[in-house]
């Protein structure tokens, strides 16, 4: 590997974690919004659950990035292909459990005042972040950083 496929490794993990802290800044206004004086009501609405969403999906693909920055082209296990599976599936789990009121299938009936997020909600919700958190374990390409392997083509050794 040379100096510039390191550099290009290096900026496009970056560049992925960079992603990441914007989602979760983002995910943080969504979620505790009086921690920015941004609260506007004392229920969780429909634009806090849609902010705090946007910045999940931020952290979901910046991870993503990040993570298909360490593998550097090389072909993925299965093990991190399932990994990436889990990432998007999380966060459909995350969306469909936050947004169970607006979609209908909630505990709510239509027409909704205001969508509610209660206790099954956030529960689904973090299910669906676990299971995202899952899924990044799995793809990082750990066999390029355990003690003893080295690859014929890493300049270190």
């Amino acid at each position: 590997m040379t100096v510039a496929d390191l550099q290009t490794v290096y900026l496009r993990v970056r560049a992925g974690l960079a992603f990441t802290l914007l989602g979760y800044a983002t995910f943080l206004v969504g979620a505790k919004p009086e921690w920015f004086n941004l609260d506007r009501s004392e229920i969780v609405g429909f634009v806090q659950i849609t902010v705090f969403l946007l910045g999940l999906a931020l952290m979901g693909l910046g991870a993503y990035f990040a993570i298909d920055g360490l593998w550097n082209g090389d072909r993925r296990s299965l093990w991190a292909d399932i990994g990436v599976r889990l990432i998007s599936t999380g966060y459909l789990i995350a969306v469909f459990s936050a947004m169970a009121d607006v979609f209908g299938f909630g505990t709510q009936t239509l027409p909704l005042e205001t969508p509610y997020f209660g206790p099954w909600q956030a529960r689904g919700t973090l299910l669906g972040e676990i299971i995202m958190l899952i899924g990044v374990l799995l793809s990082i390409p750990w066999h390029l950083y355990r003690p003893g392997t080295k690859k014929e083509d890493d300049p270190t050794g």
